[in-house]
């Protein structure tokens, strides 16, 4: 049997995203599987991957509940074994309260999976949104009316620079329902024309946003010296939540603590919310594998925000860097340092 066609449509803006699910799905002949129906059950992406395949012949629209992390979505659409073909991931963003939603650190409660496992975890909503933008292949700004047109072009430049990949239009209710994103052609998949997220066109060196704004820009940041972990927090706890460099919304990338040697952790930053998780180990000499490429040497981050004063950005990510004396000093000394930061579940680190 061939695989069922589905688009996903995500969102914070419930009622935004609800209806504009609803209207897409009518006007291409889809059948609608609604967010209020997959969050009757625990984990609301393996139900869509239970109930997508019953749709006709024209495919499915699976709106997701936000506690549905995209990332999930989108892995869950993409299995070749499956019974789903992902054509197109559809962001509905309220275009109003894009910045507030980024800066939202309240908890959303979810089913997450890591090595083979599934268990319930929180990620700040910010975190969320975050990445429901960047992952998508169509971001449909709903509510742009509202907005003076200086802060419409602000908005639309921020979507812009964190997927110069994506689609963007604008949501006009009941005209052009009938592409929810472009309603796809049969066959077409998601993977195909999702070609890379702001952050990591940034590290790439290829980052070209379509849409500029002269209050939005975004850096890449590089550092080959560990974070002091006790500075890094006082940074981000202080003047970078402070707005003393202008807003950062968004940073993604890899870093390195001094107190947690030989591990590259991925950063992942959105408003006031950070993420710091391990990712990679470093493989010591005659454990074997020793031609395994490094992942990141030092701090590697793709940053965007507004008003953003880079230089003054730069060299407060730089002093919270380990200075010549504390690098000199060596492990044994950076093993006692400070270090705020939630401990890493098996990977051997030190943290208060």
């Amino acid at each position: 049997m061939d695989p069922v066609d589905v688009v996903a449509v995500v969102g914070a803006c419930a009622p935004e995203r609800r209806r504009h699910a609803a209207e897409a799905a009518r006007a291409a002949g889809r059948d609608l599987f609604p967010a209020a129906r997959l969050s009757m059950a625990a984990d609301p992406v393996e139900e869509a991957l239970a109930l997508a395949p019953w749709a006709g012949p024209r495919g499915a629209v699976v709106e997701y509940p936000l506690r549905a992390p995209v990332d999930e979505v989108i892995g869950s659409l993409l299995d070749p074994e499956g019974q789903c073909r992902l054509t197109d991931v559809v962001c509905l963003v309220d275009a109003a309260h894009l910045v507030a939603d980024l800066d939202d650190d309240a908890p959303v409660r979810h089913v997450a999976t890591a090595g083979g496992r599934r268990f319930w975890d929180e990620t700040p909503r910010g975190l969320l949104v975050a990445e429901q933008v960047e992952l998508a292949s169509t971001v449909v700004l709903a509510d742009w009316e509202r907005l003076a047109t200086a802060d419409l072009s602000t908005v639309m430049a921020l979507v812009s620079h964190l997927n110069p990949a994506a689609r963007l239009r604008l949501d006009r209710p009941g005209l052009d329902a009938a592409a929810p994103g472009g309603d796809p052609a049969p066959g077409r998949e998601y993977a195909a024309r999702q070609t890379g997220v702001g952050w990591i066109a940034l590290l790439n060196g290829t980052h070209s946003p379509a849409m500029r704004d002269p209050r939005v820009s975004s850096l890449r940041y590089e550092q080959v010296r560990p974070f002091h972990p006790g500075r890094l927090a006082a940074l981000l706890d202080g003047p970078l939540e402070a707005g003393e460099f202008g807003t950062v919304l968004r940073s993604c990338g890899f870093c390195r603590l001094a107190t947690r040697p030989g591990v590259t952790a991925r950063w992942s930053h959105a408003g006031r919310a950070i993420s710091l998780e391990p990712v990679a180990r470093d493989v010591a000499p005659g454990l074997g594998d020793e031609d395994a490429e490094v992942l990141a040497v030092g701090q590697e981050l793709g940053i965007t925000g507004l008003d953003l004063d880079a230089a003054g950005l730069v060299a407060a990510l730089d002093a919270a860097a380990l200075t010549d004396a504390e690098l000199l000093a060596g492990g044994a000394a950076w093993a006692a340092l400070p270090d705020p930061f939630p401990a890493w579940a098996g990977v051997g680190d030190r943290a208060d």
